[in-house]
């Protein structure tokens, strides 16, 4: 590419319920991306799942509200065209009426949850040979599935809460008094496909433990039931391909009874940071080997934000993963980021880079036959 700059694609908004949060993070995104390096093209998914072309400089309405934020109308309907053959450079996106953009040269899906975090946009982009940032096709789905992920984890014996998981189908069968039974009094009850702390409830009573796996089911067939853990809640970002690196870690201090959606995105005062984590060396050390060791066994490559807790004995327990992490003003895993000494847009910049890299690794290793 020489020195052309490189033709950034944000792909944004979506289907999930994450909708708001993750145009919260692509208004971030685009702020800091250093436009003598990059071109920058915003690809907008509505709620509906209709793609279209936003003009960069009114891409947004309510962009400083956070419940109201929303995508501005699309000047054009957009679809991905796959490159076919190795080499070819017929348009990646291209608008329904046929008229083709410049060519991608990357694509940033910041799009949290379902259908753009678990695998399904990351398919979409592989089978058009577009290298995008973030964990590829099976690290996305995986870190999706909170119950495939821990179950994982558990076999490779990295630590993690005591848990069950539930489908709809035999959410009759499962009783407050034997899921108490097995993990004690007090449970949080999630879907195990969604983040943000959407659908994610406390429990300690029939009533609030009936109401809380019916709030799960609203998000997915499939939830979790976990064990209160009491400890600190600790975060550390994993940035890199092969090789892998972690942030120093930062704590999360939730002013509210534990750090719900609202704490994390509507309220101001929802919850404080500690970035960094005042901890031992020790403590820090065993926290970014986990972190790690967290993205290795579940093939997490580019990006990812490893949620732990710090017991008072020092043992440290795996949440879940965030395999496209917020880039909201408030978000820690670029500000664990920048107090390891990788400011914002440095940060971008490498993660772009990764991007490329591994696709051209990928394509390198395709057969094609004439």
């Amino acid at each position: 590419m020489g020195s052309e700059r490189i033709r950034v694609g944000i792909l944004c908004g979506g289907e999930s319920p994450e909708h708001e949060v993750s145009l919260l993070s692509a208004k971030n995104i685009v702020a800091a991306l250093n436009p003598s390096k990059y071109e920058v093209t915003i690809i907008g998914i509505s709620r509906e799942g209709e793609w279209g072309l936003r003009h960069l400089h009114h891409w947004l309405i309510n962009e400083d509200n956070p419940e109201k934020i929303a995508l501005a109308p699309a000047s054009a309907g957009l679809a991905v065209q796959p490159k076919g053959r190795v080499g070819a450079k017929n348009a990646i996106v291209t608008t329904e009426s046929g008229i083709t953009l410049p060519l991608i040269d990357v694509v940033f899906p910041v799009l949290h949850g379902p259908n753009g975090e678990d695998g399904t946009i990351q398919g979409l982009l592989r089978l058009a040979h577009i290298p995008f940032i973030g964990p590829d096709v099976l690290g996305s789905s995986i870190g999706m599935d909170k119950d495939v992920m821990k179950r994982l984890l558990r076999d490779a014996k990295v630590p993690i809460a005591p848990f069950v998981s539930i489908s709809r189908q035999k959410s009759s069968l499962v009783s407050f008094k034997a899921v108490t039974k097995e993990l004690g009094p007090v449970l949080f009850i999630k879907p195990a496909n969604m983040g943000s702390s959407v659908g994610v409830s406390r429990a300690d009573s029939e009533e609030s433990f009936i109401a809380a796996t019916e709030e799960a089911f609203r998000f997915d067939d499939k939830i979790l039931i976990e064990q209160e853990i009491i400890g600190q809640e600790i975060e550390c970002s994993v940035i890199g391909n092969e090789v892998k690196r972690a942030s120093l870690p930062g704590k999360v201090i939730p002013s509210h009874t534990f750090y719900s959606y609202e704490a994390k995105y509507l309220d101001p005062d929802g919850a404080s940071f500690e970035i960094p984590a005042i901890l031992s060396e020790g403590e820090v050390k065993n926290i970014q080997d986990t972190a790690i060791r967290t993205c290795e066994v579940l093939c997490i490559d580019g990006m990812s934000r490893v949620d732990m807790f710090l017991k008072k004995d020092g043992e440290v327990l795996v949440n879940e993963v965030n395999t496209i992490p917020g880039f909201t003003r408030i978000s820690m895993y670029p500000k664990m980021w920048e107090a390891s000494g990788l400011e914002y847009g440095e940060l971008l910049d490498e993660l772009i880079t990764l991007a490329i890299s591994r696709n051209k690794k990928q394509e390198s290793r395709r057969i094609v036959r004439n």
